[in-house]
């Protein structure tokens, strides 16, 4: 009889608290299965978190994975549930010292994230600064908790400023992410934007949030007065292999 494999699965956010672990060591008989074998069969494990296993991804080596993709034991394997919501090689002065695309422990500055998007030739900049707001659906909030996936996160923030690039030729993005403890009225996220005309500016702002809580690996949990709870992305279903929005008519006009 053949040795079992080993197989290690990272988990984040709720699905890491309600299973107990943040690194799930498990054996199974083969080295390769689909990721929907390996849900299926931990659904049959853990029949009490079977809803949000269901509804978790697979990312193989920092990149999502469909249900009928193949997997290794060998493979970088994290499972993740529903999300809340780099640097440029030629970059010169402020830029090469500090990445457009970045996941921080430490406080936001809105200014230096502006910075990374100015542009002689641009005539607007619009910035985004998503804070923590004191009163939620009736409930005081204390204090939110950030976490991430943090080689992934910033990948997928990469990959957001290469479509907004390609819907909107000329226009900059620059977006820093918190994680950890963010009080009331602190930032969590900053979103700058860059282009020579406002529309553009404005869309590419809108699209940089929306893509971020449908695609990027960062979980939210609210800590209230009288408990907790880790908020998903609210946009419905969550699915970050589903294709990017169609350029909105007009996305690159004045």
């Amino acid at each position: 009889m053949n040795n079992p494999f080993t197989w290690r699965i990272a988990l984040f956010a709720g699905l890491a608290e309600r299973l107990g672990t943040r690194m799930l060591t498990i054996e199974f008989e083969e080295s390769s299965l689909s990721v929907g074998e390996i849900k299926q069969r931990l659904m049959e494990r853990y029949p009490e978190e079977s809803e949000l296993l269901s509804v978790s991804f697979m990312a193989r080596n920092q990149a999502f994975a469909a249900d009928d993709a193949a997997v290794s034991s060998e493979d970088e394997l994290a499972l993740l549930p529903p999300v809340s919501g780099g640097s440029d090689a030629e970059a010169s002065g402020a830029e090469a010292r500090r990445p457009r695309y970045a996941v921080a422990s430490e406080p936001l500055r809105a200014e230096a994230v502006q910075e990374l998007v100015a542009h002689p030739d641009h005539g607007a900049i619009l910035l985004f600064v998503g804070t923590t707001r004191e009163w939620t659906g009736g409930s005081r909030t204390v204090l939110l908790e950030y976490e991430a996936y943090v080689p992934m996160a910033i990948g997928a923030l990469e990959r957001i400023g290469e479509e907004i690039a390609e819907r909107w030729p000329g226009t900059l993005c620059a977006i820093h992410h918190r994680i950890g403890t963010v009080g009331v009225g602190e930032a969590s996220v900053v979103i700058a934007v860059s282009s020579p005309h406002r529309a553009a500016a404005y869309e590419a702002s809108r699209y940089a949030i929306e893509r971020l809580k449908q695609t990027v690996p960062i979980w939210k949990k609210e800590v209230y007065e009288d408990g907790s709870e880790w908020k998903g992305h609210q946009l419905g279903p969550w699915n970050p292999l589903a294709p990017a929005p169609a350029s909105p008519q007009g996305g690159a006009g004045s």
